[in-house]
């Protein structure tokens, strides 16, 4: 059943990363990564790192899916007004969604109904999940974790001085 749960995480993760690329319209190709994004956390949840899961969400799904839309508004794309074939696609994220519902419902049922951890595994409070990545995060991973934080800002700067110099040209 794990097995089964992992291919359709891994599955829909492919398929909506294509989509993220292939989609012409950029509001799409955002829905398509949100997706994507929520099914990563999925894989997180199956190996038993909620936190990352819970971050995976927060983060990317909350604040990176917004900035990436502010930025798309911002630089005021020119929108594809071509038919994009939305009826063929409805009911496959209908099926999509119902599969999920019926998978979780499923996996609950066949854990005894109650959300205790399985056999062998250790408790959050035992294992100090949250503890042991900022442990990491902080000292083996302290620089490529300020280099990621650079090139984000460096990438924000960009954003914003590509956005402001249309903005003065048309003035």
């Amino acid at each position: 059943m794990a097995q089964l749960f992992f291919l359709y995480l891994a599955g829909i993760i492919i398929l909506t990363s294509v989509l993220v690329v292939a989609l012409r319209n950029p509001v799409y190709s955002a829905i398509s990564l949100l997706i994507m994004f929520f099914h990563v956390a999925g894989l997180y949840v199956t190996l038993h790192a909620e936190f990352l899961a819970a971050v995976q969400i927060i983060v990317y799904a909350g604040a990176i899916l917004v900035l990436y839309l502010f930025v798309v508004m911002l630089l005021n794309v020119k929108r594809d007004e071509r038919y994009h074939l939305q009826w063929p696609i409805a009911p496959f994220l209908g099926l999509v969604v119902l599969t999920e519902v019926v998978l979780l419902v499923y996996q609950r049922s066949a854990d005894g109904g109650a959300g205790a951890a399985p056999q062998g595994v250790e408790t959050a409070e035992a294992v100090g999940n949250t503890e042991a990545i900022g442990e990491a995060l902080y000292s083996a991973y302290l620089f490529p974790f300020e280099v990621a934080s650079l090139i984000l800002l460096v990438a924000m700067i960009g954003a914003i001085v590509l956005a402001k110099k249309d903005l003065f040209a048309k003035q």
